[in-house]
């Protein structure tokens, strides 16, 4: 019988990525010996050694004056090496900077990764008051018009997976707009797909409305989205209709054609 992945799993390896990690799900630029011991539930002393073993390969330093430790330039060179090996994000943003000359709201390219929509690129709108960049933060695929964009197109028993495990949990309500019965997204989906673009409409962050299309490779598979976010009273409905959706629905026909979808 073939073994799982999971037995091959290297214990030291990881609780080194889960304190790496760390850094992301806390929201902290700087995190102690003691706290992340805690939050990873392992003892200080193995902490300790992991933390020795990075700052060593240069994925984390430390402050000299607080003594505690943050991410170090090796995570951005990993990152920027991911950019660079990513055709949806090498393609994109010329496409973005095209989407926010013609409406001056900003675009993002998202992909969906680990349970959650992740923004990949961002190209700001040249406005006072505007929705600011949300580049490496992680949303809920069903709360936003990007995650929308792209559950829309899943396989029908990869869909059927998703809204099952949503089921089985509370879901949160980001707004009084979120959608968080599974029979009603799943009608929302199916009306995503008809139309071919999602809409927030308020349902993450009240104030912010955002539209979002997708994007397909040369296997005809989604591969992400591309979304416009502004202030709702900026993004009115007439304007979505008449100006948003006809300009970020041919940038993701035309990102989709550059990524071999069509040919």
């Amino acid at each position: 019988m073939k073994r799982a992945k999971a037995d091959y799993t290297i214990q030291a390896v990881a609780h080194a990525f889960d304190l790496l990690e760390e850094f992301r799900e806390s929201g902290e630029e700087e995190l102690g010996v003691t706290e992340l011991a805690s939050k990873l539930r392992l003892h200080k002393n193995n902490v300790f050694r992991l933390l020795a073993t990075l700052e060593s390969r240069g994925y984390v330093e430390q402050n000299p004056v607080s003594q505690n430790y943050r991410l170090g330039i090796k995570v951005l060179e990993l990152g920027q090496a991911f950019v660079r090996q990513t055709g949806l994000l090498r393609h994109s943003d010329a496409v973005l900077r095209s989407i926010v000359e013609k409406v001056n709201e900003t675009a993002y390219v998202t992909v969906i990764r680990e349970g959650a929509v992740v923004y990949l690129n961002a190209v700001e709108a040249d406005r006072t008051v505007r929705v600011v960049s949300r580049v490496g933060h992680r949303l809920p695929i069903f709360a936003s018009a990007c995650g929308k964009a792209q559950a829309a197109f899943w396989k029908p028993d990869q869909l059927d997976h998703e809204l099952r495990e949503m089921a089985k949990k509370t879901s949160k309500a980001y707004t009084p707009n979120t959608i968080v019965d599974p029979e009603k997204l799943r009608e929302e989906l199916r009306v995503t797909a008809a139309r071919g673009y999602g809409l927030d409409n308020e349902e993450y962050e009240l104030g912010v409305r955002c539209v979002a299309a997708p994007v397909f490779d040369y296997t005809g598979g989604i591969r992400g989205a591309i979304t416009v976010s502004g202030p709702s009273s900026r993004m009115t409905e007439p304007r979505i209709q008449n100006e948003i959706v006809p300009v970020i629905t041919a940038a993701a026909k035309e990102l989709s054609r550059q990524l071999g979808h069509g040919k």
